[in-house]
């Protein structure tokens, strides 16, 4: 991790310092869930009591809001009673989020009022910002992945805008896709890789209980590929320390490698990967594919536009990937290539996404929860992160502006490439 940068002077949204000043700090986790939120809350409370008791701030509250945005715009809030502060250390090992989630865009009036959110005519950026002034909040603690921060970004405008930037806004980039742009490695993400590596190692033994199995690993990832690879690498490491006794046996270590990886930064040639993997079902009885949740997605809704069908979306517009089941669908075709006599499609997403924080998230949390509370005190706004458009990627308060979602895996990378190769698929 590069050393951390905190320099109010180079950053957009700066406010007045609050150093001296007693903080009312309020926190939400927002998105799906990740395994990093609960962390997060356990170590930003950490280092906000360390301020108070280095005397950088004169008092402290801390209020958690129920269910993200959800809460947020309801007022539905708690406070953290100075009593309950030492057991949120328990936190920073406990797997999903110690207030709930929600998926709630501040922009979408409609979907904002159908869910009783908000009432007709009113404006939920406007709800929101009017509550949490209400609550006298100095600093808002957004827990989230890019559509929580991209969502803070605006609510931090609209308060820098309409109420003088009264609320500084502090990110925590939480998503297992790792697909947020600038920010080199997003929290949750190493950890859902190694649960999903640890997932198929289990499921694997599936390829045991039929002869000519197919079996379809399906991993989490809208747009990017990065955890699908990396939960490839980490199970073939799994693959490459076990101890499999004699290699007379049929379920061996080459049945039990991975032969395909689909993700959707590469292209997909169905018809010659079917080809490809019925030599190796021919030869081994078996073929195991990790498969990216959003590859071929668009394939899938062109031919469900095709069909006359309605493809589900959520609020942010997304295709509600778990309805339109990408696995199934590209699993029955490859089923029919490779001549499968039986096929499963397994999904690690919840197993890995529940998971608590490991050694190395948690590291990152820590580190990026302690440069963001040094933000908030100094009156900087942004999303924590490893800024890797700057140079050293130092942890730093990223602008709002520049947080987006949808960064691509870089398939040419080394380790990735090897890993192709060692499959067979290049």
């Amino acid at each position: 991790m590069a050393p951390s940068v905190l320099s109010a002077s180079v950053y957009l949204r700066s406010h007045a310092s609050i150093a001296g000043k007693h903080v009312n700090v309020g926190m939400m986790t927002s998105g799906g869930l990740a395994p990093c939120l609960s962390s997060s809350v356990s170590q930003l409370a950490k280092y906000w009591i360390q301020a108070l008791e280095e005397g950088k701030i004169s008092g402290l509250t801390l209020r958690m809001y129920v269910d993200g945005y959800a809460g947020v715009l309801t007022g539905d809030s708690f406070i953290v009673p100075e009593s309950e502060w030492k057991n949120m250390e328990k936190l920073n090992f406990l797997g999903g989020s110690p207030i709930g989630n929600s998926r709630v865009k501040l922009t979408n009036l409609a979907d904002c009022e159908k869910r009783g959110f908000i009432k007709a005519g009113e404006k939920p950026l406007s709800v929101a910002s009017k509550q949490l002034i209400m609550d006298n909040i100095n600093v808002l603690h957004t827990i989230g992945g890019d559509d929580t921060n991209t969502q803070a970004a605006v609510l931090s405008k609209y308060l820098m805008d309409e109420h003088n930037g009264s609320v500084i806004v502090i990110g925590m980039p939480k998503t297992i896709d790792n697909d947020v742009v600038p920010i080199a490695q997003t929290f949750g993400a190493d950890t859902a890789a190694r649960q999903g590596a640890i997932f198929f190692e289990n499921i694997v033994n599936e390829s045991t209980a039929s002869p000519r199995m197919l079996i379809l690993h399906e991993v989490m990832g809208r747009d990017c590929g990065f955890l699908t690879s990396k939960t490839a690498q980490y199970y073939r490491e799994i693959l490459a320390k076990q101890d499999l006794g004699s290699s007379i046996f049929p379920s061996n270590r080459v049945s039990r490698d991975i032969n395909a990886i689909w993700i959707p930064e590469l292209n997909l040639d169905l018809v010659a990967e079917g080809a490809r993997l019925k030599k190796i079902m021919d030869e081994n009885g078996c073929v195991n594919v990790f498969f990216g949740e959003g590859t071929g997605v668009e394939e899938i809704v062109r031919d469900m536009e095709a069909h006359g069908e309605t493809v589900p979306r959520d609020a942010f517009g997304h295709v509600s990937l778990n309805k339109i089941s990408p696995g199934q669908y590209f699993s029955k075709r490859l089923a029919k290539y490779v001549g499968a006599e039986k096929t499963i499609v397994q999904k690690s997403g919840y197993f890995a996404r529940s998971a608590a924080a490991n050694e190395f998230d948690r590291d990152l949390i820590g580190e990026c929860a302690k440069v963001g509370v040094a933000s908030a005190i100094a009156g900087v706004s942004g999303c924590m992160g490893e800024d890797e458009e700057r140079e050293g990627t130092p942890i730093r308060p990223i602008e709002f502006e520049r947080i987006k979602g949808g960064k691509a895996f870089d398939v040419n990378q080394e380790w990735f490439q090897t890993m192709l190769k060692e499959i067979g698929q290049i």
